[in-house]
């Protein structure tokens, strides 16, 4: 392996014992360029050509109030294979926010729990008060990387092969961008949405391969929502307005405080994928609160959408946490909130829902192979967790059509991270390919890169790749072959693969 170290940012972050600044979440603040990786363990495939890119949590500065691993710098961590060989290099998201910290040197916004007062400037998105972190999602669109953040932040994009800083997206609408935007690798389009505070509190976008807005839409809502993801189907996008969201009396007094609001159902907008408001037509669910979806299809007169139903939505505080940290840590403990596996179907003629787990497990964080995005699938991969932990610790392999699964749990002190699937050169059906995770290793302060056979999925991995340094854990994930980065689109996506 060889390795060079970029020029070190500005940190005036201290040691602290707070849960989520330690461990597996030890922030990282050395960008650096490796190449000719070496492998532990294995072979690197030859038939995958193209780069994972994982958004992880990395605090620069002394936080001004209480910290919130969602509150962390964004930093991109990319791996990238050709023939057989596989390089690496991160770089923290260089969005406004983090450079101004980085003139100041020290933190100007509050984070996540603090209260209204905190922050030293104006914040960014829909909550208003918090620093566009950049550090949530991550796409590859029109050949670019894009990062954004859960409260609907400026769209950030990088170079997919170097990672050199692009800054701000042009299409992005004034109210920002949510985390979770979609691609479509058969069209090349990117769907959006974001929220706000201000009527009509919701709207939804298009934007085309080149980089064009070309469609932007209110969807209102009775008040301020906290919707977390989207998903789609070849024809129609769903957006939803769950029953989890800011207090409103609280809210008048700028305290963002997030409730359950019992008695409300959750409700799905479906919308032509070019459709109008008027467009909207709404359905009614049992009341929960989902992160995050796994794909959605249309099969008959009906749309199939799979995804993470909370049994608990807002937990009681973790009563074995540290001290002071109960309530923080139990709403990302998957333990706690209880996502199930789930499947809505929405009827468009009779206005019909009906629901079911499809799964008893705690499971979320699913991926599937996205040439299958928006049309019927059989395979999904999603994560387990460390009880009490924002940690992956094994994976879940579903075959939605025949109800068969299979898991792939990792050794006590090994954490993953949120995994896509990788089709093969030449794919001769939907599971053939890899899982690709960053992984790391508490037992021995490293990380490395795996793959796993996802036609031999017990089996565990089939490469084990070093990493130059350990890094922290995040969020989210994405994996692009060099032919969607280089088209914009995979053309042979443009007819619907057999289900």
């Amino acid at each position: 392996m060889k390795m060079e170290r970029l020029p070190p940012v500005k940190t005036s972050l201290r040691p602290s014992n707070h849960p989520y600044l330690n461990g597996a979440w030890t922030p990282l603040h050395e960008e650096v360029d490796a190449t000719d990786l070496t492998v532990i363990e294995g072979r690197i495939p030859t038939d995958i050509d193209g780069i994972y890119v994982r958004n992880t949590e990395n605090p620069v500065h002394q936080p001004l109030g209480r910290y919130h691993p969602f509150d962390g710098d964004g930093m991109l961590h990319m791996i990238s294979f050709k023939d057989g060989h596989a390089d690496y290099r991160n770089r923290f998201v260089r969005t406004r926010g983090f450079e101004a910290e980085q003139e100041a040197g020290q933190a100007l916004w509050g984070g996540l729990m603090d209260g209204p007062d905190v922050s030293l400037r104006p914040g960014f998105g829909a909550h208003g008060g918090l620093k566009d972190a950049s550090s949530t999602d991550v796409v590859v669109h029109g050949g670019k990387i894009v990062s954004t953040f859960y409260q609907c932040g400026e769209a950030y994009w990088l170079d997919p092969e170097t990672l050199e800083q692009g800054g701000v997206a042009s299409w992005g609408p004034l109210d920002g961008v949510s985390a979770h935007t979609k691609i479509d690798e058969a069209t090349g389009e990117l769907l959006f949405f974001n929220y706000s505070k201000h009527a009509p509190y919701m709207h939804y976008g298009v934007v085309d391969r080149t980089g064009k807005l070309v469609h932007y839409v209110p969807v209102p809502l009775p008040g301020p929502r906290l919707p977390h993801d989207m998903v789609f189907t070849t024809n129609y996008s769903i957006l939803n307005d769950l029953p989890v969201f800011w207090d409103e009396e609280l809210l008048k007094r700028n305290v963002h405080a997030v409730r359950e609001h019992r008695g409300l159902p959750s409700r799905f907008a479906v919308i032509p994928r070019y459709g109008d408001t008027q467009d909207i037509k709404w359905f009614e669910a049992d009341p929960t609160y989902i992160l995050h979806f796994l794909n959605a299809y249309e099969e008959g007169d009906e749309i199939v959408m799979d995804g993470y139903f909370q049994e608990k939505p807002t937990p009681r505080p973790l009563a074995d946490a540290p001290d002071g940290y109960q309530h923080m840590m139990a709403f990302v403990d998957e333990h706690s909130f209880i996502p199930k596996l789930h499947r809505w179907r929405f009827n468009l003629k009779t206005g019909k829902t009906t629901e079911h787990h499809m799964d008893e497990r705690i499971l979320e964080f699913g991926m599937f192979n996205n040439r299958y995005a928006g049309k019927p699938y059989r395979y999904a991969y999603s994560t387990r967790t460390k009880p009490g932990w924002f940690l992956f610790n094994g994976y879940v392999k579903h075959d939605l059509q025949t109800g068969e699964s299979w898991e792939l749990n990792l050794p006590e002190g090994r954490y993953a991270s949120e995994s896509p699937f990788v089709p093969r050169i030449g794919a001769e059906d939907e599971d053939d390919g890899y899982l690709v995770s960053f992984i790391i290793d508490e037992n021995t302060g490293t990380s490395e890169c795996i793959l796993v056979d996802c036609k031999n999925f017990e089996a565990g991995p089939v490469v084990r790749i070093a990493l130059p340094h350990k890094i922290s854990s995040g969020t989210h994930s994405v994996w692009a072959d060099r032919e969607f980065i280089r088209e914009g689109r995979i053309a042979s996506l443009s007819a619907a693969p057999a289900a």
